[in-house]
């Protein structure tokens, strides 16, 4: 089994590492970080410019293309730096790389992709409601009636990150409620943030803080036939296959963090003296970095199986859950280490651990959490639903 990167992939890898640390390095992201509700609009203009929207976009599309390999690789190293600024680029890849290429008619494809490669068009996901969490299906109460020449939404969504400062809302409402399953009657809108009826309002949170999440309310918004996604009623089956494709990729951004936390510790550790000698020289710090470099591995490795399997069409669903759950609970742990590894400057807002170990703890709870996705990897291996 060869693990190694095509040489191609390799070569995308380099340029856009040497791109990152010239175009994004570590203390220009920790300052657009810390303006609060502020969008990045630097950073996506950057991104823009770069061409970079246009990954996993078809060319046909006025994309760069690329497969979930290359989407992982270039997070990875974008997250180096970025850390859960990431989702800048994040949101919308997943938006049009995979929701609106695999639930979108050629017309909106059309419409839309080239608009999105080109850095024109920002989306967010408006999928959790307050009462839901991850219960994504027991918790919906936003529905959508049809009327004449389109559907009329009442609702609200919550954590939907970037709602405040995007152009559409990637959003699932009932559209029937009369159904024997419960994943029946569910439909997936792209529904335009300045419609009337909608109210967006940024929540204060620990990290990723530039990059608001928000609560969304949404009041007789009517949105037009024609930016219905998918089949009415019957999108859930096919929205949990691009699951997979976002888990790889909050995966591949926690890689890209325990990445940048190894990468900081190293270079305090061969700095900082204490007790007449390079912290770097004892043992016990040796030994917590010897860890972080194996969990760095354990998740590469994981990554890429993972996303081998989801580009050769593969059934993955379990190796996702696994990978995410691992991958951001390791960087959680790295980002810890390194706040002590860094001591006091750790702690301080002057470096970059606390803000690894601030973004990363987001990735443990959402978009699903562990708890869950432990749940789904026991029903994969025969046992009863626990939940």
């Amino acid at each position: 089994m060869n693990f190694q990167l095509s040489e191609e992939v390799e070569l995308f890898r380099d340029s856009v590492r040497k791109w990152v640390d010239k175009e994004c390095p570590k203390d220009w992201c920790r300052d657009l970080e810390r303006r609060e509700h502020e969008y990045p609009q630097e950073l996506w203009d950057k991104l823009s410019e770069a061409g970079f929207h246009g990954i996993g976009i078809k060319e046909e599309y006025e994309g760069l293309g690329g497969d979930i390999i290359i989407q992982a690789v270039f997070m990875r190293e974008f997250a180096r730096n970025a850390a859960g600024l990431g989702w800048v680029w994040g949101i919308t890849s997943f938006s049009g790389a995979k929701s609106i290429g695999f639930y979108g008619s050629e017309q909106q494809k059309r419409e839309f992709l080239p608009k999105m490669a080109a850095g024109e068009l920002k989306t967010a996901i408006s999928f959790s409601e307050p009462g839901g969490g991850t219960d994504l299906l027991g918790g919906m109460k936003t529905s959508a009636e049809k009327v004449d020449g389109g559907w009329l939404i009442n609702g609200e969504k919550i954590w939907s990150t970037g709602a405040d400062s995007s152009d559409y809302l990637l959003l699932i409402a009932r559209t029937d409620k009369n159904v024997e399953r419960i994943s029946d009657g569910v439909s997936l809108f792209f529904v335009p943030t300045r419609s009337e009826g909608i109210t967006t309002t940024p929540l204060p949170k620990l990290g990723m803080r530039a990059l608001s999440s928000c609560s969304v309310v949404l009041d007789n918004v009517f949105v037009p036939d024609h930016l219905l996604l998918g089949e009415e009623g019957k999108v859930w089956k096919d929205t949990t296959k691009t699951l997979n494709n976002e888990r790889i990729m909050m995966s591949s951004m926690c890689l890209g963090m325990i990445d940048g936390v190894l990468e900081d510790a190293i270079d305090y550790m061969n700095q900082r003296r204490a007790f007449g000698k390079l912290i770097g020289e004892f043992q016990a710090l040796q030994h917590v970095v010897a860890d972080i470099a194996m969990w760095q591995k354990q998740v590469e490795l994981m990554l890429l199986n993972t996303a081998w399997l989801q580009s050769k069409d593969l059934p993955c669903a379990m190796e996702a859950a696994m990978t995410k759950t691992i991958a951001s609970e390791y960087a959680c742990k790295a980002a810890d280490h390194g706040i002590s590894i860094l001591g006091g400057m750790g702690y301080s807002a002057e470096t970059d651990m606390q803000r690894y170990w601030r973004d990363a703890r987001l990735l443990r709870i959402g978009p699903v959490s562990n708890e869950m996705a432990r749940n789904m990897i026991a029903q994969g291996l025969g046992l009863p639903r626990g939940f």
